[in-house]
C-alpha cells in the first residue's frame, strides 16, 4: 500500500464528507493505493455516523472511535499503530489542510529520501493575535531548542516513512513535537514543504491559549527525556552532587568551629543548632538527596507506566 492517511477529529461532521471526497479524487488521479484512518476523539456530534457512512461506500475508509476525548496525541498514536502504508500522511479534518498537497509530500519521502516532511503554512488565515503571533514565537523557540530548521512545527499536514511512526511514541500533548521526537530517535533527515492553508469552513477551533503554555512544558519534558532518559543521573547527579557537597562542606565547617570553641572559647555561638548555617546545611543535603531520588524515580516511573498509552476504543469499523 502506498499511503495511509491518518486524520484525528473532534466534532467535524460537516467537513468529513467534503474532505473524504477530495481525498478520493487526489488518490485516483495519482493512482495511489491507500487507506484513510479517521480517529474520532470522543465527538459529541454525528461525526462517527458520517464515518460509518463513508465506510459503507468506500472500503479504503477505516474508523476508530474513542470512548471519550483523549486528545490529538492519543489519536495520532493509535492511528500510527494501525497505519499500513509505506508513507503515512497526517492531516486535520477541518478542511484547512489541502489534500492536493499529498502527492508532493509523498514524493519528497519516496524519491528524495526524507524520513519526515512537515508542511509549512507560510500564508495563514487564522487570527493574527490569537494564533499567528503566538505560533511564530512558539516555533522560533522550538527551533532554537531542537536545532531543527522548521518554520511550522505544529502544522497538522506531515508525511512520514512508515518505520518512523512505528518507532516513535506520541502521548500527552507531544504531537506538536513529532519532528523533535523523530530526530532524537535517529531519523534526522527532516524536510519542509510550503503548503496551502485556508480559513476554517465549518465549526470552531478546538485549541485555546493553554496549548502554548502546555506546549512549552511539553518541550522541556521531551528535551529532558530525550537527553537524560537513559542517563538521568547526568542531570540529577550534577545538581544533587552540588547541593549535597555544599551542605557537607557547611557541616564540616560547623564541626571545626565547634571544636575551635571548645579549645579556645572564642566562638560567638556556643551551640551548633543556634547557627542558621546548621539549618542551611541540612536543607542543602536533603535537597541533594531529593534530586537523586525523587526526580530520578518520578521520571522513570512516569515513562514506564503501562497505562500511559492505554485508551478505551468504543468501536471500530469492520
Amino acid at each position: 500500500m502506498d499511503i495511509s492517511i491518518v486524520i484525528p477529529l473532534l466534532n467535524e461532521e460537516d467537513s468529513l464528507p467534503e474532505l473524504a471526497t477530495w481525498i478520493y479524487k487526489v488518490m485516483e488521479e495519482n493512482n495511489f493505493t491507500y487507506e484513510i484512518i479517521f480517529i474520532d476523539d470522543g465527538s459529541a456530534d454525528r461525526s462517527w455516523s458520517v464515518i460509518e457512512q463513508l465506510r459503507e461506500t468506500n472500503n479504503n475508509v477505516h474508523g476508530i472511535r474513542f470512548q471519550r476525548n483523549y486528545g490529538k496525541s492519543a489519536a495520532l498514536n493509535v492511528g500510527f499503530e494501525r497505519a499500513q502504508g509505506d508513507i503515512v500522511i497526517t492531516m486535520d479534518a477541518d478542511l484547512q489542510d489541502f489534500p492536493d498537497e499529498i502527492p508532493g509530500l509523498f514524493y519528497m519521502i519516496k524519491e528524495e529520501g526524507y524520513d519526515l516532511v512537515s508542511g509549512w503554512k507560510k500564508v495563514r488565515y487564522d487570527s493574527k493575535i490569537a494564533k499567528n503571533i503566538p505560533s511564530k514565537f512558539f516555533n522560533w523557540t522550538t527551533r532554537r531548542m531542537s536545532k531543527i530548521k522548521l518554520h511550522d512545527f505544529n502544522c497538522g499536514l506531515k508525511a512520514y516513512r512508515n518505520n518512523v511512526v512505528k518507532a516513535i511514541e506520541v502521548y500527552g500533548e507531544m504531537h506538536r513535537y513529532i519532528p523533535v521526537i523523530a530526530k532524537w530517535a535517529g531519523f534526522d533527515k527532516i524536510g519542509e514543504r510550503v503548503v496551502k492553508h485556508q480559513k476554517r469552513k465549518f465549526g470552531t477551533t478546538k485549541f485555546g491559549w493553554d496549548r502554548f503554555i502546555n506546549g512549552y512544558l511539553d518541550l522541556i519534558s521531551i528535551s529532558f527525556v530525550s537527553k537524560f532518559g537513559k542517563k538521568p543521573m547526568h542531570f540529577f547527579g550534577l545538581g544533587g552532587t552540588f547541593s549535597f557537597l555544599l551542605g557537607f562542606v557547611i557541616t564540616i565547617w560547623l564541626i571545626v568551629e565547634k571544636l575551635t570553641y571548645l579549645s579556645t572559647g572564642t566562638s560567638v555561638y556556643r551551640q551548633v543548632t543556634d547557627q542558621p548555617l546548621f539549618y542551611l546545611a541540612i536543607m542543602a543535603m536533603t535537597f541533594g538527596l531529593m534530586l537523586f531520588l525523587a526526580g530520578f524515580l518520578g521520571e522513570m516511573i512516569s515513562r514506564g507506566s503501562v497505562d500511559r498509552n492505554k485508551y478505551i476504543i468504543r468501536e471500530q469499523t469492520k
